[in-house]
């Protein structure tokens, strides 16, 4: 959900509680997902993807990922 939608919930209906507490536990997973795609893209330099067929490409990302949870 985008902040300003968000924002206009009403925190005094259930109804707003609940859409509230499902966007922060969506938020949470989210940024455990997105962590390793930052730190790949910026301490590796995987900004773009190459041209290079898909076995090498596959075996480069898997790499990066291993090498970022190191």
């Amino acid at each position: 959900m985008v902040p300003g939608k968000r924002r206009a919930l009403s925190l005094e209906k259930a109804s707003g509680q609940l859409r509230n507490a499902a966007e922060r536990v969506k938020a949470g997973i989210r940024v455990k997902v997105e962590h390793p795609f930052r730190a790949i893209k910026c301490q590796f330099g995987f900004t773009k993807a190459w041209y290079r067929g898909l076995a090498k490409n596959t075996a480069r990302l898997q790499t990066l990922f291993t090498l970022s949870n190191l």
